[in-house]
């Protein structure tokens, strides 16, 4: 009987012992947020507002990048690694929005809920679910100011296109054929950027949405015609770097750049002339809400819903600009840097 006693106090403790082992773990939650690089601006504020919302919510949050603009490979390596830790859910800005989409499959498979933020798959439903500003929109409302901006001039424009990267990742297509929309202009496939064929464009170049690579960009499109007038941006650093071309050959006052982020910077920019007016995100709300639904898909398996007529959950976009346009809706810079992030 005292052998039995032993026995039975032993497996009770035994028993206690990894119940207080198992629960913590049981408990915990991880997530992982995979941005296109870590020193962008706009990918800083995402994670920082992952970063504050994992800690509310007291999820474990573990962070990747790319080591620049494009950089998928470093990405499908990121989605592995969180597939081995049992990652409940991914939230990703995709670099390549194709070639990554196996990968993603890959984690959808292994029961981890799957985001893109910002930059949508291709297909969009690759993903569980997709936040985002609504990328068109953005483009739209650029490319209808800076038509009401011209007046009769717009029909003799001389366009530049400064895009993001020879993969056309869905978020540099939107913008790009939004803004063209909005000025008046013919779209051919509107799924890629570059088919057009009106006159009034003069070209397109990849900026990998740097500073750099915008001031690249610009002197590569000046050299084809020097009498550019309007510039499109990817981005606001490659806003930046376009002007700094422009300014360069002394021609930084006589073109209207527009752009879209709407960083602290980029509204500075407008503020200072740089930059004629640039559509707005809101990176924080984005990367926030995806926790929270990483949360939920934790809790009881809930998946996000998506903003009602749309295939996406839309995270709002506003154009700034201290020159507004008839028709066209805006807030002024001050309003902006009390919404701008970076």
């Amino acid at each position: 009987m005292k052998r039995l006693s032993t026995i039975r106090t032993i497996l009770i403790g035994a028993t206690a012992l990894g119940f207080m082992a198992v629960s913590p773990a049981a408990a915990e939650i991880t997530a992982c947020l995979i941005t296109k690089t870590d020193t962008n601006p706009f990918f800083v504020k995402m994670k920082e507002g992952a970063t504050a919302k994992a800690e509310e919510l007291g999820i474990t949050l573990k962070s990747y990048a790319g080591k620049v603009d494009g950089d998928y490979e470093a990405q499908v390596s990121a989605i592995e690694t969180c597939i081995a830790d049992g990652a409940k859910g991914i939230l990703l800005t995709p670099s390549d929005t194709k070639g990554i989409v196996p990968a993603v499959q890959q984690a959808r498979d292994a029961g981890i809920l799957v985001i893109a933020l910002d930059t949508p798959l291709e297909p969009i439903t690759a993903a569980d679910a997709t936040f985002a500003t609504d990328n068109f929109l953005a483009g739209e409302l650029i490319g209808k100011w800076a038509a009401a901006a011209m007046g009769d001039k717009a029909k003799d424009a001389k366009i530049a296109m400064l895009d993001l990267a020879v993969s056309q990742p869905t978020v540099g297509v939107l913008r790009d054929q939004g803004f063209l929309k909005g000025f008046g202009i013919d779209l051919g496939d509107p799924n890629k950027w570059g088919d057009e064929t009106d006159p009034r464009i003069v070209g397109n170049d990849i900026t990998s949405g740097n500073e750099e690579g915008g001031r690249k960009a610009m002197e590569s499109l000046l050299a084809k015609d020097p009498m550019i007038n309007v510039v499109y941006t990817i981005n606001e650093p490659a806003a930046a770097g376009a002007y700094e071309a422009l300014k360069a050959l002394g021609r930084e006052k006589d073109v209207l750049i527009v752009s879209v982020d709407g960083g602290c910077p980029g509204v500075q920019n407008v503020k200072e002339g740089v930059i004629g007016a640039t559509s707005q995100q809101y990176p924080l709300l984005m990367a926030s809400k995806g926790v929270e639904a990483i949360a939920a898909w934790a809790k009881d398996g809930s998946k996000p819903a998506n903003t009602p007529g749309k295939d996406f959950f839309d995270t709002g976009v506003s154009l700034v600009t201290d020159k507004p346009a008839p028709g066209v809706d805006s807030i002024d810079t001050k309003e902006g840097t009390d919404r701008c992030w970076g």
